[in-house]
């Protein structure tokens, strides 16, 4: 299609060159490039749309490169660009500059302006030093790097990049096995009726400690479960945990966070309605918390699964609002039935003079749609005021409690027990 090589042309030209003669004095630099935002392009206009911006992107590729690099395209949305530098390691201009620069500029596509960017991973060693896959592997791990530090940026492989990898490869196949034995434990925050400060509610968190007393934080294992394929057992493992808890307290609601990843599952609904019947808990009694990123990333799929639930009798709440681009559009397309604000914008209080005017614009546009609001990560009198005082009606931080365990909550707000921490008076 593109006319460009395929990973096999671009293995035996890697080969050829290291082995040539004089190779002894030369580098190979290889960059791994990646589109950035090419499956919104295919999701939103096609795969003939697709396909015609894989050509345009080859095309400008052979344009912006000297003619002596050599370019494949790998497979999909991903390239590689082959250079070769005069002894030293170092490249004159920056190629994977070159790249992004050139990515950057809009393509014309049957009259639709696109908008697209490059993630670029780079390894390099001198000619025949390295084996080519191991030169591959090495570009590969770069560009994951780079994707994982938030797209458009170049990464440089560094001899640490495999240290990290292999800590990774054995955090996973720990996670695996604990995963395998029902072992990721559930702890609860209480969430605090504004008006009465009795607790409501209460929101489940996802905990995960190693047998060697290791505790690892969510937001290290929940990316990693995301990564790793694992994300859909974790999440019903933690789902199916919190509802057994939640049993024992028939009087407050149940929040469970699912991960954008979860959503995109088509039987994610399914899966839910049918834990739910089988430990017989009210499906009023869960909300389920989403982030904007599945919003925004698959809106149909989004739009598919949020239907489902609701249909089941499951609320839906949008979390960490304000802390991204969910617009006014997006409350009102998905119906949410409860919004939560995001820490940041309670955190403000304490420093910024116009964090009050934000915060209560954004509880009175939820307010205006007649969406509930919760404030999470209070931990002041002040605070836990002012967001009352701005229309929130559900408080949630550690003002009131860390979280904890089923048998810590059991204790403390169900047998009359003193808190873990100083309870809010409404």
């Amino acid at each position: 299609m593109t006319g460009l090589l395929n990973r096999s042309g671009l293995l035996e030209r890697m080969t050829a060159m290291s082995h040539a003669p004089g190779s002894e004095q030369i580098w190979l630099r290889l960059h791994f490039v990646d589109l950035d935002g090419f499956k919104g392009v295919n999701d939103a206009w096609g795969h003939a749309v697709g396909d015609e911006l894989i050509v345009a992107v080859s095309s400008r590729l052979r344009d912006t490169l000297s003619p002596d690099a050599i370019i494949a395209r790998l497979g999909g949305d991903e390239f590689a660009v082959l250079t070769i530098d005069a002894v030293q390691k170092q490249s004159s201009p920056d190629v994977g500059q070159q790249i992004q620069i050139a990515l950057q500029r809009a393509f014309e596509i049957r009259g639709r302006t696109i908008g697209i960017g490059a993630s670029v991973g780079v390894a390099a060693a001198p000619a025949g030093s390295l084996d080519s896959e191991e030169l591959i592997r090495r570009a590969d791990i770069a560009l994951y790097r780079a994707k994982d530090l938030g797209r458009g940026v170049t990464v440089e492989f560094e001899d640490g990049f495999d240290v990290d990898t292999k800590r990774l490869a054995q955090l996973e196949d720990a996670l695996r096995d604990t995963l395998s034995k029902n072992g990721i434990d559930v702890a609860f925050q209480p969430l605090i009726d504004a008006e009465s400060g009795a607790m409501c509610g209460v929101e489940a968190l996802a905990r995960w400690q190693s047998p060697d007393g290791t505790r690892h934080r969510p937001d290290v294992f929940i990316p990693l479960a995301e990564r790793s394929g694992l994300i859909d057992q974790l999440g019903m493992q933690v789902l199916g945990k919190s509802i057994d808890a939640a049993k024992q307290w028939p009087t407050i609601g149940l929040s469970v966070n699912v991960s954008p990843m979860q959503l995109k599952n088509p039987k994610f609904t399914q899966e839910v309605v049918e834990v739910l019947k089988a430990a017989d808990f009210e499906p009023h009694r869960l909300c389920i918390e989403l982030t904007e990123g599945i919003l925004i990333s698959d809106p149909d799929q989004a739009r598919r699964a949020i239907d489902g639930l609701k249909a089941a009798g499951i609320k839906i709440a949008l979390d960490d609002f304000g802390s991204g681009f969910a617009s006014i559009g997006t409350l009102r397309q998905f119906g949410f039935d409860r919004m939560k604000v995001d820490r940041s914008l309670v955190v403000a209080l304490d420093h910024d003079d116009n964090a009050g005017a934000v915060l209560q614009a954004t509880i009175a546009l939820a307010n205006a749609l007649h969406i509930p609001v919760t404030a999470e990560g209070i931990e002041t009198e002040q605070q836990a005021l002012a967001v009352k005082l701005s229309g929130c009606v559900e408080l949630q931080g550690y003002l009131f409690s860390k979280p904890i365990s089923a048998e810590e909550l059991r204790q403390f707000y169900f047998d009359g027990r003193s808190p873990p921490n100083k309870q809010y008076v409404g």
